[in-house]
């Protein structure tokens, strides 16, 4: 399946399970609660949903509201070491089974969210 196809296959409920799958796992995690703060937890899970939206096909409102995703910029603020990378693609990954997104759809978001989760470590360790 292409990327831009991932919108048309699963829709914003797909999004929106997904991410909401997500983010009840967040606040409970050792590793990633600490990184996002309980009050912005809503905020958090709109700005993802409408980031992957946008990214996969889906209207563009993340650009249109916060412009250039700059996720590296962005995250910077956060230390993102290889056991927050790898904690990052499990909770993610069982939310992707969680939302039950149809096996092609899923297969394109893990390979996306892989390379990003790499792509966000700033720190060694």
């Amino acid at each position: 399946m292409d990327e831009a196809a991932v919108y048309g296959a699963i829709g914003e409920d797909g999004f929106a399970r997904l991410t909401a799958a997500f983010y009840r796992k967040v606040p409970s995690d050792d590793i990633l609660g600490p990184m996002y703060p309980a009050e912005d937890l809503p905020g958090s899970e709109e700005r993802l949903r409408d980031f992957l939206v946008g990214r996969f096909g889906g209207p563009p409102r993340y650009i249109q509201q916060r412009g250039h995703p700059r996720l590296r910029m962005r995250h910077m603020p956060f230390a993102i070491d290889q056991a927050a990378r790898d904690r990052w693609m499990h909770l993610m990954t069982n939310s992707v089974a969680e939302a039950g997104l149809p096996e092609d759809a899923a297969a394109v978001l893990l390979d996306f969210f892989g390379a990003m989760a790499t792509f966000m470590i700033n720190k060694g360790g």
